[in-house]
């Protein structure tokens, strides 16, 4: 026996990785801990329902950029791992991303095969020595760090279960970079694909242009120091669209689909087509109190300061027949 416990001297040498380290299987020696996580060989894994992963990096007393790649597919599903195969596009599923304990972004998918984006920082000190990272998938109905106010408008509203099924493509860390670069502003796609929002992720992580926001809210996430956002205050331009024909109905889908048509264009000629931001919350506060909001013609300009500490949860009042849509972002 080489120490304690049930260890002997045939037992591997698992060494901490040494950033950056980009892990794209789920038998990549340094993801030591799993819970309720089934390790996958071309992506990290797959979660069965809300669960855990642990990583040892050697980050040497420097702070690190975790950055990590999640989507879904035609196996998301509750009891997945049962044979249940069958998905449940519904309502959105609503996850928080939480590391070493703390909440960290949150993400927002709906449809078919969405992909979403995180990334957060960890300083030294909330490293530990033996360099174990932790990072979770949790439900926004569980744990701790979510208020009962923003769970009370949620309920309903989201899937029940919301982690199960997802998957874990990727998973980089690094430490960051000393200076970043980014744009003044940023399309609505750029936007979610950045981390900053999650509006229900993307199909095409190459599309670009405006973010169609089918869930009527969307989430904004706390930002990386030196990045798009950071700087102090955030401008989000929202729009409208007329909603597709192929989602009413199918008995109102000949009469009201081209009258609905109309009736948005003709919002939009008269400039009266702009969304209302119904509230703002605070995920770990609740509501967040009076937020800029100003309309002009058809878009409305909401501006927020940029989430530090937690991310804010935006809700569109809803209206019938038409879609909020995230035009653009500009960091002030």
């Amino acid at each position: 026996m080489t120490g304690t416990g049930p260890s002997t001297e045939l037992d591997p040498v698992i060494l901490p990785a040494i950033p950056p380290v980009h892990v794209l299987s789920g038998h990549f020696p340094a993801l030591q801990v799993t819970d309720r996580l089934h390790r996958g060989s071309q992506i990290v894994g797959r979660f069965e329902t809300s669960g855990l992963v642990g990583f040892k990096v050697s980050a040497q007393g420097r702070p690190l950029r975790v950055q990590m790649s999640l989507s879904m597919d035609e196996r998301s599903a509750s009891g997945w791992h049962n044979g249940n195969t069958g998905p449940d596009l519904a309502l959105p599923r609503f996850i928080q991303i939480r590391s070493q304990g703390r909440l960290r972004q949150c993400v927002l998918l709906r449809g078919r095969n969405p992909h979403a984006r995180v990334a957060f920082d960890l300083t030294p000190d909330e490293i530990p020595d033996d360099g174990l990272i932790c990072v979770e998938a949790l439900d926004v109905m569980e744990g701790d760090g979510v208020c009962d106010e923003v769970r009370a408008v949620l309920a309903g509203r989201v899937q029940a279960d919301g982690v199960a099924g997802l998957r874990l493509d990727k998973i980089v860390f690094e430490e960051p970079p000393e200076v970043d670069y980014d744009p003044d502003t940023l399309d609505g796609s750029r936007c979610e694909l950045s981390s900053l929002i999650s509006g229900g992720g993307l199909a095409n992580l190459n599309r670009q242009g405006v973010r169609v926001l089918r869930s009527g809210m969307f989430v904004v996430n706390p930002v990386l120091r030196d990045t798009f956002g950071s700087s102090g205050r955030i401008t989000l331009r929202l729009g409208t669209k007329a909603e597709a024909a192929s989602m009413i109905p199918a008995t109102w889908r000949r009469v009201n689909s081209e009258l609905r048509w109309l009736r948005h264009a003709t919002r939009k000629l008269l400039g009266t087509a702009a969304p209302k931001v119904e509230r703002v919350y605070s995920l770990r506060d609740g509501e967040a109190g009076p937020f800029g909001q100003t309309v002009h013609g058809n878009v409305t300009e909401l501006v927020l300061p940029s989430p530090t500490a937690s991310p804010f949860l935006v809700v569109i009042e809803p209206c019938p027949g038409v879609l909020p849509t995230l035009e653009f972002g500009i960091s002030d």
